[in-house]
Protein backbone atom coordinates (compact mmCIF):
# COMPACT_ATOMS: atom_id res chain seq x y z
CA UNK A 1 0.00 0.00 0.00
CA UNK A 2 1.05 3.46 -0.80
CA UNK A 3 2.25 5.70 2.03
CA UNK A 4 -0.11 8.30 0.72
CA UNK A 5 -3.10 5.63 1.53
CA UNK A 6 -1.23 4.66 4.67
CA UNK A 7 -1.51 8.08 6.16
CA UNK A 8 -4.82 8.94 5.00
CA UNK A 9 -5.94 5.87 6.76
CA UNK A 10 -4.32 6.63 10.00
CA UNK A 11 -6.49 10.16 9.95
CA UNK A 12 -4.63 12.55 8.14
CA UNK A 13 -5.74 14.91 4.92
CA UNK A 14 -3.63 15.21 2.54
CA UNK A 15 -3.89 18.16 0.21
CA UNK A 16 -1.70 19.13 -2.62
CA UNK A 17 0.30 23.04 -2.10
CA UNK A 18 -0.28 23.44 -6.21
CA UNK A 19 -2.87 24.56 -8.55
CA UNK A 20 -2.43 25.23 -12.51
CA UNK A 21 -4.64 25.64 -15.49
CA UNK A 22 -2.46 22.73 -17.15
CA UNK A 23 -2.68 20.53 -13.62
CA UNK A 24 -6.47 20.82 -14.17
CA UNK A 25 -7.13 20.52 -17.99
CA UNK A 26 -4.44 17.62 -18.08
CA UNK A 27 -6.91 15.49 -15.38
CA UNK A 28 -3.29 15.67 -13.03
CA UNK A 29 -5.12 16.43 -10.31
CA UNK A 30 -8.54 14.37 -10.68
CA UNK A 31 -5.95 11.26 -11.01
CA UNK A 32 -4.16 12.82 -7.53
CA UNK A 33 -7.80 12.15 -5.76
CA UNK A 34 -7.51 8.99 -7.42
CA UNK A 35 -4.67 7.58 -6.82
CA UNK A 36 -2.91 9.04 -4.45
CA UNK A 37 -5.86 9.81 -1.45
CA UNK A 38 -5.43 13.20 -2.51
CA UNK A 39 -8.55 15.36 -0.21
CA UNK A 40 -7.73 18.89 -0.51
CA UNK A 41 -5.96 21.56 -2.27
CA UNK A 42 -4.21 25.02 -1.31
CA UNK A 43 -2.47 28.25 -3.52
CA UNK A 44 -0.86 31.08 -2.76
CA UNK A 45 0.45 34.03 -5.11
CA UNK A 46 4.29 32.71 -6.38
CA UNK A 47 2.18 29.45 -7.05
CA UNK A 48 -0.16 31.23 -9.81
CA UNK A 49 2.70 33.36 -10.96
CA UNK A 50 5.25 30.43 -11.78
CA UNK A 51 1.95 28.94 -13.29
CA UNK A 52 1.04 32.08 -15.47
CA UNK A 53 4.57 32.81 -16.21
CA UNK A 54 5.53 29.27 -17.76
CA UNK A 55 2.45 28.07 -19.48
CA UNK A 56 0.40 29.59 -22.46
CA UNK A 57 -2.57 28.01 -20.91
CA UNK A 58 -4.07 31.26 -19.36
CA UNK A 59 -3.05 33.17 -22.65
CA UNK A 60 -6.33 32.91 -24.74
CA UNK A 61 -8.54 33.80 -21.17
CA UNK A 62 -6.47 36.67 -20.56
CA UNK A 63 -6.60 38.21 -24.35
CA UNK A 64 -10.60 37.85 -23.83
CA UNK A 65 -10.21 39.65 -20.20
CA UNK A 66 -8.23 42.32 -21.16
CA UNK A 67 -10.77 43.08 -24.20
CA UNK A 68 -13.55 43.75 -21.35
CA UNK A 69 -10.86 46.32 -19.28
CA UNK A 70 -9.70 43.52 -16.75
CA UNK A 71 -6.23 44.12 -15.59
CA UNK A 72 -3.98 44.04 -12.31
CA UNK A 73 -5.56 42.24 -9.28
CA UNK A 74 -8.71 42.37 -11.05
CA UNK A 75 -7.50 39.88 -13.60
CA UNK A 76 -6.05 37.92 -11.32
CA UNK A 77 -8.86 37.16 -8.85
CA UNK A 78 -10.97 36.31 -12.23
CA UNK A 79 -8.38 33.38 -13.22
CA UNK A 80 -7.85 32.29 -9.76
CA UNK A 81 -11.60 32.05 -8.94
CA UNK A 82 -11.84 29.85 -12.59
CA UNK A 83 -9.15 27.60 -11.31
CA UNK A 84 -9.63 27.12 -7.93
CA UNK A 85 -14.05 27.05 -8.83
CA UNK A 86 -13.51 23.72 -11.02
CA UNK A 87 -10.89 22.32 -8.41
CA UNK A 88 -13.92 23.09 -5.25
CA UNK A 89 -15.77 20.66 -7.88
CA UNK A 90 -13.71 18.33 -8.17
CA UNK A 91 -13.19 18.13 -4.49
CA UNK A 92 -16.79 18.46 -3.82
CA UNK A 93 -17.67 14.23 -3.95
CA UNK A 94 -15.63 14.60 -1.34
CA UNK A 95 -16.59 17.78 0.83
CA UNK A 96 -20.14 16.34 0.45
CA UNK A 97 -18.69 12.35 1.79
CA UNK A 98 -17.07 13.82 4.46
CA UNK A 99 -19.70 16.13 5.80
CA UNK A 100 -17.74 18.96 5.35
CA UNK A 101 -14.95 18.03 7.31
CA UNK A 102 -12.47 17.25 3.82
CA UNK A 103 -12.76 18.14 0.44
CA UNK A 104 -11.39 21.75 0.54
CA UNK A 105 -9.72 24.25 -1.70
CA UNK A 106 -7.87 27.59 -0.30
CA UNK A 107 -7.79 31.23 -2.16
CA UNK A 108 -5.70 34.10 -0.35
CA UNK A 109 -7.17 37.88 0.18
CA UNK A 110 -4.31 39.90 -1.34
CA UNK A 111 -1.13 40.07 1.04
CA UNK A 112 -1.10 43.95 0.53
CA UNK A 113 -3.90 43.61 3.42
CA UNK A 114 -2.28 41.83 5.96
CA UNK A 115 -2.03 44.90 8.46
CA UNK A 116 -5.92 45.78 7.21
CA UNK A 117 -8.81 44.51 9.81
CA UNK A 118 -11.24 45.99 7.65
CA UNK A 119 -10.16 45.71 3.82
CA UNK A 120 -9.16 41.97 4.90
CA UNK A 121 -12.52 41.21 5.91
CA UNK A 122 -14.28 42.83 2.96
CA UNK A 123 -12.23 41.39 0.49
CA UNK A 124 -13.11 37.61 2.22
CA UNK A 125 -16.59 38.01 2.08
CA UNK A 126 -16.59 39.58 -1.38
CA UNK A 127 -14.29 36.50 -2.28
CA UNK A 128 -16.29 33.97 -1.01
CA UNK A 129 -19.55 35.27 -2.34
CA UNK A 130 -18.01 35.45 -6.11
CA UNK A 131 -16.82 31.51 -5.72
CA UNK A 132 -20.03 30.05 -5.00
CA UNK A 133 -18.60 27.23 -4.13
CA UNK A 134 -18.86 26.21 -0.08
CA UNK A 135 -15.88 24.35 -0.11
CA UNK A 136 -13.43 27.78 -0.49
CA UNK A 137 -11.42 28.42 2.50
CA UNK A 138 -10.53 32.00 2.14
CA UNK A 139 -6.63 32.81 3.63
CA UNK A 140 -5.80 34.86 6.02
CA UNK A 141 -3.01 35.25 8.27
CA UNK A 142 -2.60 34.85 11.74
CA UNK A 143 -1.46 38.25 12.25
CA UNK A 144 -2.44 40.76 15.22
CA UNK A 145 -4.41 42.77 12.11
CA UNK A 146 -5.27 39.55 11.11
CA UNK A 147 -7.32 37.90 14.12
CA UNK A 148 -10.13 40.44 14.47
CA UNK A 149 -11.19 39.18 10.55
CA UNK A 150 -10.89 35.87 11.42
CA UNK A 151 -13.35 36.42 13.87
CA UNK A 152 -15.51 38.45 11.63
CA UNK A 153 -15.54 36.16 8.71
CA UNK A 154 -16.22 33.07 10.67
CA UNK A 155 -19.66 35.21 12.32
CA UNK A 156 -20.35 35.62 8.59
CA UNK A 157 -20.51 32.49 7.83
CA UNK A 158 -17.06 32.93 5.66
CA UNK A 159 -14.64 29.53 5.56
CA UNK A 160 -10.86 30.46 6.80
CA UNK A 161 -7.63 29.04 6.01
CA UNK A 162 -5.28 30.74 8.61
CA UNK A 163 -2.38 31.41 7.75
CA UNK A 164 1.06 32.43 8.81
CA UNK A 165 1.32 30.45 11.81
CA UNK A 166 4.51 29.58 13.14
CA UNK A 167 4.44 28.85 16.65
CA UNK A 168 2.31 27.10 19.76
CA UNK A 169 0.72 31.19 20.70
CA UNK A 170 0.14 32.09 17.33
CA UNK A 171 -2.09 29.09 16.84
CA UNK A 172 -3.70 29.49 19.90
CA UNK A 173 -4.47 32.79 19.23
CA UNK A 174 -5.87 32.10 15.87
CA UNK A 175 -8.12 29.47 17.87
CA UNK A 176 -9.61 31.60 19.97
CA UNK A 177 -10.70 33.88 17.36
CA UNK A 178 -12.51 31.14 15.47
CA UNK A 179 -14.26 30.01 18.80
CA UNK A 180 -15.74 33.46 18.96
CA UNK A 181 -16.98 33.90 16.15
CA UNK A 182 -18.37 30.23 16.73
CA UNK A 183 -19.89 31.27 20.07
CA UNK A 184 -21.20 34.22 18.58
CA UNK A 185 -23.02 32.41 15.49
CA UNK A 186 -24.28 30.31 18.42
CA UNK A 187 -25.57 33.32 20.39
CA UNK A 188 -27.06 34.61 16.89
CA UNK A 189 -28.99 31.46 16.09
CA UNK A 190 -27.03 30.70 13.13
CA UNK A 191 -25.80 27.40 11.91
CA UNK A 192 -22.54 27.22 13.76
CA UNK A 193 -20.10 24.85 11.51
CA UNK A 194 -17.90 26.69 9.53
CA UNK A 195 -15.20 25.55 8.49
CA UNK A 196 -11.63 26.34 9.13
CA UNK A 197 -7.98 25.03 9.43
CA UNK A 198 -5.54 26.68 11.07
CA UNK A 199 -1.88 26.91 9.20
CA UNK A 200 1.16 26.26 10.76
CA UNK A 201 4.12 26.93 8.62
CA UNK A 202 7.26 24.39 9.56
CA UNK A 203 10.63 23.81 7.48
CA UNK A 204 11.05 27.91 7.83
CA UNK A 205 12.04 27.26 11.15
CA UNK A 206 14.71 25.06 10.36
CA UNK A 207 15.96 27.45 7.97
CA UNK A 208 15.95 30.16 10.00
CA UNK A 209 18.65 28.80 12.52
CA UNK A 210 20.63 26.04 9.94
CA UNK A 211 23.87 28.00 10.57
CA UNK A 212 23.16 29.01 14.03
CA UNK A 213 23.00 25.44 15.67
CA UNK A 214 24.93 22.56 15.78
CA UNK A 215 25.00 19.58 13.19
CA UNK A 216 23.15 17.39 15.93
CA UNK A 217 19.77 20.14 15.85
CA UNK A 218 19.34 20.20 12.00
CA UNK A 219 16.42 20.17 11.06
CA UNK A 220 14.91 19.39 13.88
CA UNK A 221 13.69 23.01 15.37
CA UNK A 222 10.39 23.01 13.03
CA UNK A 223 8.93 18.88 13.83
CA UNK A 224 9.76 20.39 17.53
CA UNK A 225 7.37 23.44 17.33
CA UNK A 226 4.64 21.58 15.29
CA UNK A 227 4.87 18.80 18.06
CA UNK A 228 4.49 21.19 20.86
CA UNK A 229 1.58 23.31 18.89
CA UNK A 230 -0.06 19.40 18.22
CA UNK A 231 -0.07 18.73 22.35
CA UNK A 232 -2.19 22.39 22.20
CA UNK A 233 -4.76 21.45 19.93
CA UNK A 234 -5.09 18.29 21.22
CA UNK A 235 -5.60 19.91 24.81
CA UNK A 236 -7.79 22.65 23.66
CA UNK A 237 -10.10 20.30 21.51
CA UNK A 238 -11.11 18.51 24.67
CA UNK A 239 -11.70 21.32 26.47
CA UNK A 240 -14.94 21.83 27.69
CA UNK A 241 -15.89 25.26 26.02
CA UNK A 242 -14.77 23.34 22.50
CA UNK A 243 -17.55 20.68 23.54
CA UNK A 244 -19.80 22.94 23.98
CA UNK A 245 -19.70 24.25 20.32
CA UNK A 246 -19.41 20.87 18.70
CA UNK A 247 -22.32 19.47 20.64
CA UNK A 248 -24.15 22.24 19.24
CA UNK A 249 -23.19 21.18 15.80
CA UNK A 250 -19.76 22.92 15.30
CA UNK A 251 -17.01 21.36 13.25
CA UNK A 252 -13.25 21.70 15.19
CA UNK A 253 -10.58 23.72 13.27
CA UNK A 254 -7.87 21.68 12.49
CA UNK A 255 -4.37 22.24 12.31
CA UNK A 256 -2.88 22.19 8.82
CA UNK A 257 1.00 21.29 8.62
CA UNK A 258 2.67 23.45 6.09
CA UNK A 259 6.13 24.31 4.28
CA UNK A 260 6.75 20.71 4.68
CA UNK A 261 8.97 20.41 1.40
CA UNK A 262 12.46 19.29 2.57
CA UNK A 263 14.99 22.13 1.80
CA UNK A 264 17.69 20.51 3.16
CA UNK A 265 19.37 18.16 -0.09
CA UNK A 266 21.07 16.51 2.96
CA UNK A 267 18.10 15.41 4.57
CA UNK A 268 14.85 12.70 3.55
CA UNK A 269 12.48 14.39 1.12
CA UNK A 270 9.62 13.30 3.39
CA UNK A 271 11.48 14.52 6.37
CA UNK A 272 8.21 16.45 7.63
CA UNK A 273 5.58 14.18 6.29
CA UNK A 274 7.45 11.26 8.18
CA UNK A 275 7.66 13.55 11.42
CA UNK A 276 4.18 15.73 11.63
CA UNK A 277 1.97 12.17 10.69
CA UNK A 278 -0.91 12.83 12.73
CA UNK A 279 -4.82 12.51 13.15
CA UNK A 280 -6.83 14.80 13.07
CA UNK A 281 -4.39 17.01 11.01
CA UNK A 282 -4.31 18.23 7.43
CA UNK A 283 -0.79 18.16 5.66
CA UNK A 284 -0.36 19.84 2.48
CA UNK A 285 2.92 19.31 0.32
CA UNK A 286 4.40 20.75 -2.55
CA UNK A 287 3.89 18.16 -5.79
CA UNK A 288 7.56 17.30 -5.49
CA UNK A 289 6.98 15.82 -2.26
CA UNK A 290 3.66 14.25 -2.99
CA UNK A 291 4.66 12.44 -5.75
CA UNK A 292 8.04 11.24 -3.42
CA UNK A 293 6.06 9.85 -0.76
CA UNK A 294 4.02 8.05 -3.03
CA UNK A 295 7.15 6.07 -3.49
CA UNK A 296 6.95 4.87 -0.20
CA UNK A 297 5.18 1.93 1.17
CA UNK A 298 5.57 2.76 4.86
CA UNK A 299 5.46 5.30 7.30
CA UNK A 300 6.57 6.29 10.81
CA UNK A 301 4.62 6.03 13.91
CA UNK A 302 2.26 8.84 14.39
CA UNK A 303 2.53 12.39 16.12
CA UNK A 304 2.38 11.61 20.14
CA UNK A 305 -0.76 13.48 21.11
CA UNK A 306 1.27 14.86 24.41
CA UNK A 307 4.31 16.23 21.92
CA UNK A 308 6.62 13.36 22.77
CA UNK A 309 9.75 15.22 23.51
CA UNK A 310 9.24 18.05 22.08
CA UNK A 311 9.87 20.14 25.28
CA UNK A 312 13.26 18.51 25.78
CA UNK A 313 14.50 19.53 22.19
CA UNK A 314 13.22 22.76 22.31
CA UNK A 315 15.32 23.53 25.35
CA UNK A 316 18.39 22.33 23.40
CA UNK A 317 17.32 25.24 21.04
CA UNK A 318 17.91 27.60 23.50
CA UNK A 319 20.47 26.62 25.18
CA UNK A 320 21.90 27.21 21.62
CA UNK A 321 21.15 30.32 21.83
CA UNK A 322 17.74 30.80 20.03
CA UNK A 323 15.19 32.88 21.16
CA UNK A 324 11.80 30.86 20.35
CA UNK A 325 9.48 33.59 20.83
CA UNK A 326 11.45 36.24 19.14
CA UNK A 327 12.08 33.93 16.02
CA UNK A 328 8.61 33.28 16.11
CA UNK A 329 7.41 36.85 15.76
CA UNK A 330 10.15 37.39 13.21
CA UNK A 331 8.96 34.66 10.97
CA UNK A 332 5.33 35.70 10.94
CA UNK A 333 6.84 39.33 9.85
CA UNK A 334 9.36 37.74 7.53
CA UNK A 335 6.24 35.62 6.07
CA UNK A 336 4.06 38.12 5.42
CA UNK A 337 6.68 40.17 3.64
CA UNK A 338 7.65 37.22 1.64
CA UNK A 339 3.79 36.98 0.48
CA UNK A 340 3.66 41.09 -0.55
CA UNK A 341 6.92 40.29 -2.40
CA UNK A 342 4.88 37.59 -3.99
CA UNK A 343 1.92 39.20 -4.99
CA UNK A 344 4.39 42.39 -6.42
CA UNK A 345 6.25 39.21 -8.12
CA UNK A 346 2.25 38.11 -9.05
CA UNK A 347 1.21 41.18 -10.53
CA UNK A 348 4.57 41.92 -12.87
CA UNK A 349 4.30 38.59 -14.13
CA UNK A 350 0.42 39.41 -15.30
CA UNK A 351 1.14 42.95 -16.79
CA UNK A 352 4.35 41.84 -18.72
CA UNK A 353 2.20 38.81 -19.90
CA UNK A 354 -0.77 41.29 -21.00
CA UNK A 355 2.00 43.50 -22.47
CA UNK A 356 3.15 40.70 -24.60
CA UNK A 357 -0.51 39.36 -25.75
CA UNK A 358 -1.62 43.06 -26.39
CA UNK A 359 1.40 43.59 -28.91
CA UNK A 360 0.98 40.00 -30.63
CA UNK A 361 -2.59 40.80 -30.99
Amino acid sequence: MKATQLLHDLGQSLWLDNITRDLLNSGTIKRYIDELSVTGLTSNPTIFEQAIKNSAAYDDVIREKLRKGKSGEELFFELALEDLTRAADLFRPIYDQTNTVDGWVSLEVSPLLAYDTASTLAAAKSLYARAGRPNLFIKIPGTEEGLPAIEEAIFAGVPVNVTLLFSREHYLASAEAFLRGIERRMDAGLNPNVGSVASVFVSRWDGAVASKVPETLKNQLGIAMAKRTYKAARMLLSSPRWQRVYNAGARPQRLLWASTGTKDPQASDILYINALAAPFTVNTMPEGTLKALSQYSQIANPMAADGGDCEEMLAKFVEAGIDLDALAAKLQVEGAKSFVKSWNELMTVLTSKSNALEMAG
